[in-house]
């Protein structure tokens, strides 16, 4: 998969992507059935819920296939036709977390860098997709 911030409601905002970009993005990744996955990482207020929303349905129509959110709003927002991963900035680190995101409509989390291999193992047992990122030193 390919990950690419949103241009606006993302940790990776300032990267500059347009959704002209990420369509580009979309239509060539999925010529090699690879996926696309969206930031949209970040806290939403109140005041800003509908141009998330927006924001959120334009990159639905170009057929990203997946938005990587930490804000629950967007679980409530009805959106059809692409994942809701959790991302890294839920903090989820425990089985009981990844299962009670599961069951709210995520289909998969991001874990923490500084987990454990038990911790991450004790998260994958649950059945629960998981995506972990990974620093390598050198």
């Amino acid at each position: 998969a390919v990950y690419i911030g949103a241009p606006r409601f993302g940790a990776r905002h300032a990267a500059g992507n347009s959704i002209e970009d990420i369509a580009t993005l979309v239509r060539e990744a999925h010529l090699y059935g690879v996926r696309v996955y969206v930031t949209m990482n970040t806290i939403v207020y109140e005041s800003e819920l509908e141009d998330a929303r927006s924001m959120a349905e334009q990159l639905v129509a170009i057929g990203v296939d997946a938005l990587i959110v930490q804000d629950p709003a967007y679980l409530r927002m009805g959106l059809t036709g692409v994942e809701l991963h959790a991302s890294t900035q839920m903090a989820i680190r425990t089985p009981e977390e990844a299962r009670f995101w599961a069951d709210c409509g995520v289909t998969r989390v991001v874990l923490e860098r500084g987990m454990t291999f038990e911790e991450i193992k004790s998260v994958c047992d649950t059945g629960v997709e998981v995506d972990i990122a990974v620093l390598i030193d050198g």
